[in-house]
């Protein structure tokens, strides 16, 4: 009994150490880059020209992580393509990719470069995230080798894919993930065998990430919150802004606030591709964004969230949507319905002519009903309410239900107008199989 209270002490001592390390908040940000591009992703270049334009990127982003990490952000999220760029050829991304290795290595690039084959770019982001005490998350291009053992092997040996790590702030990796649903655009890269389901701990809490068009899809994006129950998504992004549905800061703030975490995205600039729109999302709203059509300079968000959002007073109470359709009350379809395309879909919309009203439009079994009172509408203002249930099957396959109708006024009013109302419903289980699941 003498010896062992001792180890009890410490014990009671080891425990109270670790809760008192756990961070109720912490800070984040997201940078969003206006990324230096090749100025032509079709001709290959050497690797010392690809590490040239990535420093260019790298010297860029050191600059963001250090303003972060001043203002006190514990961890900073870099854009998807923020390092060199897209639309490259499978040929011409080679010599911009890296071999990543798994992050069980337990290695520090900054410290240990020459542990694993060259990786100047892995090199770089950990001493970013060392020297400035942040965790830093980046995207960037994986290449595993490969043979004709593999039936799925690529012709010229090697698997290419598109990558986000991170590096603790001690500039160890500690996460590796392959994007799972790729862009259509995206030929370059490889699709992972199996989807990645990538989270790791902190002591402000469980982190998961994804990229850009995962989104979209089951795998992994619903997983990681729903069954792994991570705190904070980290969301690096290269979206293109497709009004009225896919607007980045709308989208990805409706996400976080439909999922119930936090949400940090950051996306690129690029004014030729309508690409902007980053933001920090917490289940109860925005905490900030950033929405810029005006220049091309990049922009840094830096916030504080809840470590633990589910744990928070302010937790958002969750709805019972099943219970809420069935008690609303149904108002005849309208017969004067008619069509329209938005993004390659065929919605069928019935007008809002008169300023208040009750309105049904039905798409096959799917029927959307709307109350509204309109303020202030102008002669040349047209509203209308659409309904859209089918398979969308342009820039990516996925099944939809979709309404959207003119404009929102909640109880305090709004400061600008709305342009739209989107109830956006994915079906999972009528998707189409994932491109690598497809053929054997």
């Amino acid at each position: 009994m003498v010896y062992s209270q001792p180890h009890v002490y410490a014990t009671i001592f080891a425990l109270s150490v670790l809760k008192a390390c756990a961070l109720d908040s912490y800070i984040a940000a997201v940078y969003e880059h206006s990324v230096i591009l090749s100025e032509d992703t079709k001709i290959p270049v050497s690797p010392e020209d690809a590490l040239m334009l990535m420093n260019k990127n790298m010297d860029v982003l050191k600059g963001a992580i250090k303003a972060a990490a001043l203002q006190g952000a514990r961890i900073i999220v870099t854009p998807e393509d923020g390092i060199y760029g897209w639309v490259f050829t499978r040929e011409t991304i080679y010599p911009y990719l890296e071999d990543i290795p798994d992050p069980q290595v337990n290695w520090i690039p900054c410290t240990d470069p020459d542990r694993f084959a060259p990786a100047p770019v892995q090199e770089r982001l950990s001493c970013m995230a060392r020297s400035n005490a942040i965790y830093v998350v980046a995207n960037i291009g994986d290449k595993k080798p490969c043979n004709s053992s593999d039936p799925k092997c690529p012709s010229d040996g090697h698997y290419q894919y598109n990558t986000d790590v991170v590096f603790d702030s001690e500039g160890k990796l500690v996460a590796r993930y392959h994007k799972y649903n790729l862009f259509v655009t995206e030929t370059q890269f490889d699709y992972p065998k199996e989807p990645e389901f990538v989270t790791f701990n902190t002591s402000f809490g469980k982190f998961g990430i994804f990229t850009c068009a995962d989104i979209l899809f089951h795998d992994p994006a619903v997983v990681l919150v729903s069954k792994l129950q991570v705190d904070t998504v980290l969301f690096p992004t290269a979206w293109v802004n497709t009004l009225p549905l896919l607007s980045a800061s709308q989208f990805h703030s409706a996400w976080a606030m439909g999922m119930g975490i936090n949400f940090l995205s950051a996306n690129t600039r690029n004014s030729s591709l309508d690409m902007t729109g980053s933001g920090i999302y917490a289940p109860n709203g925005p905490r900030a964004f950033h929405y810029n059509t005006e220049t091309e300079n990049g922009h840094l968000l830096v916030v504080e969230l809840s470590s633990h959002p589910r744990l928070s007073p302010t937790y958002p109470i969750a709805v019972n949507w099943s219970s809420y359709a069935t008690s609303i009350k149904r108002f005849s379809p309208d017969d004067r319905n008619f069509s329209g395309v938005i993004y390659f879909d065929k919605f069928t919309f019935t007008e809002l002519t008169k300023p208040e009203g009750n309105r049904t439009v039905c798409q096959k079994d799917l029927c959307c009903h709307l109350s509204y009172r309109m303020v202030e509408k102008q002669e040349d203002e047209v509203y209308v309410l659409g309904a859209f249930d089918g398979l969308h099957v342009v820039e990516g396959e996925y099944y939809l239900q979709v309404l959207s109708d003119g404009r929102l006024i909640n109880q305090n009013g709004t400061s600008k107008a709305v342009l739209s109302v989107t109830l956006f419903g994915r079906w999972y289980e009528k998707d189409p199989p994932h491109p690598q699941q497809a053929f054997p």
